[in-house]
């Protein structure tokens, strides 16, 4: 039957008065940089000329809430990770709601309380212990103080995950899962909070699987248990995350995609890291996570996903990689177009007229990880204590071992960690130990203190 006029109106009613909903995103807003525009420009910016919907940034800095406020932009901010025992305690959680939420909310739309960030994978372990109970305190210090919409969460390291490849095999690291994460799930349950997970591609990336970590068309992987095809690896990642909620009893959670990314330059050795791979895994990502279709096991579903990051940050490092996950420039310049910007614009083609870090010919050989030249003694002893814990074995750093000599926190925590890194399959991410590890293509072996490779 043809549809009336009056039909027909109605159609057209709906069409303009109920439009497509436009693409948004959110977007991790790092500040590590001497060079980055003012954070009032900065807001602005992402609210007149942007699709860009969420921001979260890594602290509390009160010019950056400021300058967010009648912006209409949802903010998330976060506890650093040593303030996390303090807020076990009731009186110092009001304490911290009352100075870091109240002047601002709901002026500022504060969106969520990031407790911590990656804290299980990283430790220590009194930060770990702590992490749910502080979650839980600093809910019942926003319900105390009459804070509404304002929601606590904590994001996660794929570290936490014992394997993710088949999904269906997936599950929570033993002692986190049952521990850490099935209370941490039930109390997201109960606040109707989402679980926060870091999915970076771009640190299990080989050349060989090169179009399935970017969004690009491949054959896929097919897993067996579940009869489902995987044609990337988002997907492979996010629904691991699930299963593994899954086998705890918390399928109905909410996840979100607190960071995720891809570096337009980088390290010599790390030619992937360049602005076509940048513009092809982010945009895929935009368009997989505003199209409603969700991942093979959570069909439907859509994901606050936040890409990292907003710039590129030159103080970052000590790798190029580090520098240059940003979407733009401090100049406010795109480093490659995937339609984040409003208003009329040219077709997505991966990379602006200005460069990014030239790539070079890539060193050929063997990788090894060890610690950062800036990293501190407690945090390698922590990466040590860490280590040692997770099966690794540590007696060739025990007096009367190969690699006891030197007798150093940095000598020891650099042979552990590399083990640690050779063992869990070389990704990147099995060398970032809370940002204190670096690859290096350099045999840091000693005598007759051999390094795996």
């Amino acid at each position: 039957m043809k549809p009336s006029i009056s039909h027909f109106t109605l159609f057209l009613f709906f069409i303009f008065i109920f439009p497509v909903a436009v693409l948004s995103i959110g977007v991790n807003y790092g500040t590590v940089g001497n060079n980055l525009p003012p954070h009032s420009q900065v807001a602005q910016f992402l609210k007149s000329k942007t699709i860009i919907t969420h921001v979260k940034i890594f602290d509390t800095n009160p010019e950056i809430i400021k300058a967010f406020a009648n912006t209409n932009i949802s903010l998330t901010i976060t506890v650093p990770n040593g303030d996390i025992p303090s807020l076990t305690n009731p009186r110092n959680a009001i304490r911290w709601v009352n100075t870091n939420i109240k002047p601002y909310h709901p002026a500022t739309n504060l969106h969520y309380i990031c407790v911590g960030t990656e804290v299980l994978h990283w430790g220590p372990q009194n930060l770990i212990d702590n992490l749910v109970p502080a979650m839980k305190v600093l809910h019942a210090a926003l319900v105390r103080t009459k804070v509404d919409g304002v929601k606590v969460s904590s994001p996660h390291s794929l570290g936490i995950l014992l394997e993710s490849n088949p999904p269906s095999n997936a599950s929570f690291r033993p002692g986190w899962d049952v521990g850490n994460i099935a209370p941490m799930l039930q109390f997201l349950r109960k606040t109707k909070a989402g679980f926060m997970v870091n999915p970076y591609t771009y640190f299990g990336y080989s050349p060989k699987y090169a179009d399935f970590c970017l969004f690009k068309p491949n054959g896929g992987l097919f897993d067996k248990a579940t009869g489902k095809r995987y044609t990337n690896q988002f997907d492979q990642l996010m629904d691991a995350v699930y299963v593994s909620m899954k086998k705890l009893g918390y399928p109905d959670v909410e996840i979100i995609v607190a960071e995720t990314g891809w570096p337009s330059g980088g390290d010599p050795q790390n030619t992937h890291a360049n602005p076509a791979n940048a513009a092809a895994y982010n945009g895929g990502l935009l368009k997989k996570v505003n199209s409603g279709v969700g991942t093979p096991l959570m069909p439907g579903r859509k994901f606050e996903t936040y890409i990292f990051s907003l710039f590129n940050e030159n103080l970052k490092g000590p790798s190029l990689d580090e520098k240059n996950f940003g979407l733009f420039r401090p100049d406010f310049t795109e480093v490659y177009n995937i339609g984040i910007l409003r208003g009329p614009q040219e077709k997505p083609t991966g990379s602006s007229s200005k460069p990014a870090v030239p790539a070079a010919a890539p060193v050929q050989g063997k990788k090894w990880c060890v610690p950062k030249p800036d990293a501190t003694g407690a945090a390698l002893q922590s990466n040590i204590d860490y280590v040692c814990s997770n099966g690794i074995d540590c007696r060739p750093i025990q007096a009367g071992g190969a690699c006891f000599e030197p007798n150093n926190v940095r000598a020891h925590a650099a042979f552990v960690m590399n083990s640690f890194y050779q063992a869990n399959g070389r990704n990147d991410y099995n060398c970032d130990f809370a940002h204190t590890g670096v690859i290096s293509s350099t045999d840091p072996s000693n005598g007759s203190c051999k390094y795996r490779s």
